[in-house]
């Protein structure tokens, strides 16, 4: 009998939980990414953030989610535009901006190759698409040829 009396003050407890928690923002990682760059100097200017950033924005915006900030936070530092920044940066920069520890060598070499790869998957991207499309036109002009024989030779029969 106390199995029968046990899920019933776990479910009580279950649906006062999220009456006395505060809901957590509904943001996507894209909408929530805008709104970091909206707000705050560092992401608008696409520059290098400081390590443990995380922490800044979760201090700044208590009610986010983590793993949707972590996913924007993905986003934007894979993004082809804060590598490139990345790349030849010298300082890291807080939400507002300000300048802090320095970039260190592994981590510019880190940017460069990531966007070396990414160079290189492009290039095979754009390779393959231009002999698809040179195949396709071989196949056209081949069917092309094969009807015009077949119109050729049924006229004669």
């Amino acid at each position: 009998m106390n199995t029968s009396t046990t899920p019933t003050p776990q479910a009580d407890m279950s649906a006062e939980t999220p009456a006395t928690t505060p809901a957590k923002a509904a943001y996507t990682p894209r909408s929530l990414l805008k709104h970091l760059q909206t707000q705050y100097p560092a992401f608008r200017d696409f520059l290098p953030l400081s390590i443990g950033i995380d922490k800044q924005v979760l201090a700044a915006m208590p009610e986010l989610d983590r793993k949707t900030m972590r996913a924007a936070l993905g986003i934007h530092t894979g993004s082809l535009r804060y590598l490139k920044v990345m790349e030849k940066a010298k300082q890291r920069h807080d939400l507002d901006g300000k300048a802090g520890a320095a970039v260190t060598d592994e981590h510019r070499a880190h940017a460069t190759q990531v966007l070396k790869e990414r160079h290189k998957k492009e290039a095979e991207r754009k390779k393959a698409e231009r002999d698809a499309a040179a195949a396709a036109e071989a196949a056209r002009v081949h069917a092309e040829k094969l009807s015009q024989l077949a119109a050729k030779f049924s006229r004669k029969g």
